[in-house]
Order: C-alpha cells, then structure tokens, then sequence
C-alpha cells in the first residue's frame, strides 16, 4: 500500500497491526505522531528548495516582465505626450494661418471696397459732368428759345393788338401807335 515506515516501526510489525486492530483500518500517516519528524524535514527541503527555484528563475522573470511592461507603458505614455505637443503645436500653427487669412480677407475685402467706391465716385462724376453740359446746353436752348420766342411775343402781340382794335373799333389802327403801345405794356 505505499506506507512510510520508520525504523523503529519496520522492527515493530506488531505494534503497527496493534494499531490497525484498535481502529478498524490504518490511520492517515500525515496525522501519525510517529512521522511528524520526518514530514518537517521533508516540507523544510521542499521550502527552501521551491523558494530558491521561486527566487532564481521564477521572480526575475516575472520582474524582467513587469520591468519590460513598465518600460513599454512609459514609452508609450512618452510618445503620446510627444503626440499631444504636436497636434497641439499643430492647432496653434492652424489657428495662426487662419487668422493670418481673415486678416488678408478682410485687407482684400476692403481694397476692393475702396477701389469699387473709387470706381463710383469717378463714374458718378463724369456723370454728373455730362449731365450738367446736357443741362447747361439745355439751358443755352432754352435761353435761346425764349429769346426767340420773346422776340416773336412782340410782333404777336403787336398783330394782336392791332386785330383786337380793328375788331372792336371796326378801323384799321396805326402800325407804329401799336407798336409803341405794345412796347409800353411789355416795359412796364
């Protein structure tokens, strides 16, 4: 059956049988008193032999992992820092050039502004300048017409005149008394 003996048991059979009779079956060798001793020495052995395996191999290995791990974790916190300051170096070269174009926008805007205001003005003059020649000449026409047209109220109300008076006196009157009598009324 496998059981761990001692010395003293192996000279012994009988007490080990002795034993077994009391109880009915053997008793489980770990809760024995008789192998205490040499189940100390045997978890001692195995104690200091799996804490020098556990220190020589298995523990620098897993430190050599969480060591690598770390660096990994601290390179690529370092490279998203150095990503951040360049998008953000980015953002601030972007925000620059943008307000570099509004400005030149706007200094283009109000050039051409100034230039189609100029424009204008100029075409509004010259304009203006025709149209006060047009009414300069139709002033002139006019000045002209009236003049003509007064020269002509002269003779027309002379024959007036002298037509009215033939009607109502029924006598042909005198070409020069109308005449002065038209001038005395057109004077005065």
């Amino acid at each position: 059956m496998g059981l761990i003996f001692t010395p003293a048991q192996a000279a012994t059979p009988a007490t080990t049988h002795a034993t077994e009779a009391a109880h009915g079956k053997p008793g489980f060798p770990p809760f024995q008193k008789e192998y205490f001793a040499s189940q100390l020495v045997s978890f001692a052995v195995a104690f200091v032999l799996l804490y020098v395996i556990v220190s020589k191999f298995a523990l620098p290995r897993v430190g050599g992992v969480i060591d690598a791990r770390q660096g990994k974790i601290d390179g690529d916190l370092a490279d998203a820092e150095r990503a951040k300051a360049e998008s953000d170096a980015a953002l601030k070269a972007y925000e620059a050039e943008l307000t570099t174009a509004r400005t030149n926008a706007q200094a283009i805007g109000s050039d051409i502004r100034d230039k189609l205001n100029k424009q204008a003005d100029t075409e509004r003059k010259q304009l203006e300048d025709q149209l006060a020649a047009k009414l300069a000449d139709a002033e002139k026409s006019i000045a002209a017409t009236r003049a003509t047209a007064m020269g002509n109220v002269r003779s027309i109300a002379t024959d007036a005149a002298a037509a009215i008076v033939q009607r109502l006196a029924g006598v042909v009157p005198d070409a020069k008394a109308v005449e002065t009598a038209v001038e005395a009324t057109l004077k005065g």
